[in-house]
């Protein structure tokens, strides 16, 4: 073989990146926006390994949901790339190319799988996965790759939630076992020009340009609860620091569960939610000690544990004297009338949060999975409730990477727990109609701090006289209103309490009504 030639191709961002993943996995699949050059990056992929393979008879194939779409879509750059190899051969009646040393490229239609069937091969792209029957990956394709240990691309742009949709979730819960997934949006990669995407976006309706440019896979569905481009705002907003000097701070901890399972510690202050941090190994008494100097490094107005395994990381953060809220994931909802449970509550917490201008980690895992629930209504007979029966989707979720599940766990935890759905309007109106810096912060600490600690007081010792079947007396109710003063005055930074005993005297005197306020509030919500 001559080695002396050069394949016309110099791979870009984020080509290069995607070459990279697959070089180092056996599965890989590529979610990627129109445009971007996906077909050409994994073509010079499949030249490359069938020019390298050894033995004189390597298979691969490049398969399209129809063979003349195949054709029309690979063929012209098989032959432009493959065509400087000397010695390569081109067969139109076959839509195959001959590699000198023998490796073979033969283009296929998934709408034919017999023709894939009995057929051994070293390498497979599979283009436009979404429009393929799912039985030609399962049935046909996979077989075919067990001979010789071959290597599957999986490459597309999302269309609805089918094979390719399973496809990438179950390669992002496999990570590590030998699969890669990638996903590129149009608004990250830079490959079109903005100019052209905002034309884009006049030109084509809201779910087509949120599928092609920003692959949302609930683009189709109109039940999404959060939208792609939601999250997307979400992922692009940035503030610069006085923008959040003495906003509400709070810290969300994630303890591990089991295995290969990692603890993770997520810090929100104001409408910025900071980056994850995750720790591998530790055990629960470590592990809490990084979180007390956390607290003490950073002084939050409130720290937030998920329950679920977080027993001894609370319990060693409260015999260190820390107030620590436990977060139970999988209790009942607040608002019962409208959720299903405390999840679902949550995830439209969560939405109206993003709404109101809160700023995520850019994690494209993270969007995803922020964007794929979808919201039900609940019907039985004539029962149908006024607003709806929020519920998190059964499959949105499955088989999601543990990581992925810590960020959205901890980023809902300290975001909807810390802002509840309640006062999101209170908060908003304050926003707009103060103009003194100063004042719009401590009024707005103050809104958040009141509203956290009638929450806390309404789950732990509300809840807890209802469960045991005690009446909400005179005292009871004077006890929840002194606990919920008591926590709320916690909370307050020390500009705030400075802030209210020079305007008001105390800041009991000011707490007190919006204590009572919130309280006849939420009861009325609830």
């Amino acid at each position: 073989m001559n080695p002396d030639f050069v394949i016309p191709y110099s791979p870009r961002y984020p080509q290069r990146d995607i070459h990279e993943g697959i070089f180092k996995h056996r599965f890989s699949v590529i979610v990627a926006h129109r445009r971007m050059g996906k077909t050409v990056c994994v073509l010079n992929h499949l030249i490359r390994a069938a020019w390298l393979a050894q033995g004189g008879d390597g298979r691969f194939a490049y398969v399209a949901p129809y063979r003349n779409q195949a054709k029309a879509i690979a063929w012209d750059y098989i032959q432009r790339f493959a065509g400087v190899i000397p010695g390569a051969q081109f067969s139109e009646s076959d839509i195959e190319c001959r590699l000198p040393n023998g490796s073979r490229i033969r283009l296929y239609g998934a709408d034919n799988p017999d023709a894939l069937r009995g057929i051994y091969l070293d390498g497979v792209v599979l283009d436009e996965v979404a429009d393929m029957r799912p039985n030609v990956w399962g049935e046909i394709i996979r077989p075919a790759l067990s001979d010789r240990n071959g290597f599957a691309v999986f490459i597309g742009t999302p269309k609805g939630q089918n094979l390719f949709y399973d496809l990438y979730h179950g390669a992002i819960g496999a990570a590590g076992a030998g699969w890669y997934s990638a996903l590129y949006r149009a608004d990250e990669t830079g490959v079109i020009a903005p100019e052209e995407l905002d034309q884009a976006r006049e030109a084509m309706s809201d779910a087509q340009y949120r599928q092609e440019f920003l692959c949302d896979f609930s683009a189709a569905v109109d039940n999404a609860l959060i939208t792609i481009d939601l999250v997307s705002k979400a992922a692009r907003r940035q503030f610069l620091p006085h923008e959040i000097t003495g906003a509400p701070k709070a810290i969300g901890v994630d303890v591990a569960r089991y295995g290969d399972d990692r603890s993770a510690i997520c810090k929100r202050e104001g409408l910025l939610c900071h980056s994850v941090r995750p720790y591998a190994g530790l055990d629960n008494m470590i592990f809490a000690g990084i979180v007390a100097r956390e607290i003490e490094a950073w002084r939050p107005d409130a720290v937030f544990v998920d329950a679920g395994r977080g027993e001894g990381v609370i319990d060693r953060l409260r015999q260190l004297g820390f107030t620590v809220h436990e977060i139970n994931f999988g209790s009942q909802a607040i608002d019962s009338s409208r959720y299903a449970n405390k999840r679902s509550e949550m995830w439209d917490g969560m939405r109206e949060w993003l709404t109101q201008g809160g700023a995520i980690p850019n994690d494209s895992a993270l969007k995803s999975d922020l964007s794929a629930p979808v919201y039900a209504q609940e019907y039985g007979g004539r029962r149908a409730y006024r607003h709806g029966r929020v519920e998190e989707a059964v499959g949105g979720l499955r088989r999601r990477g543990m990581m992925q599940e810590i960020l959205v766990t901890l980023i809902q935890m300290i975001v909807v727990t810390i802002i509840p759905i309640a006062f999101a309007r209170v908060n908003s109106y304050i926003a707009e109609r103060i103009k003194c810096e100063k004042t719009e912060r401590m009024l707005l600490e103050m809104s958040d701090a009141v509203e956290t600690a009638v929450r806390f007081t309404s789950q732990t010792y509300t809840d807890a006289l209802k469960k045991s079947g005690k009446p909400l007396g005179k005292a009871a109710r004077e006890k929840a209103f002194e606990m919920a003063m008591n926590e709320t005055q916690k909370m307050l930074s020390h500009e705030a309490v400075g802030y209210l005993n020079k305007e008001y005297g105390s800041p009991a005197a000011y707490l007190a009504s919006h204590i009572e306020a919130a309280v006849k509030q939420q009861r009325c919500e609830g």
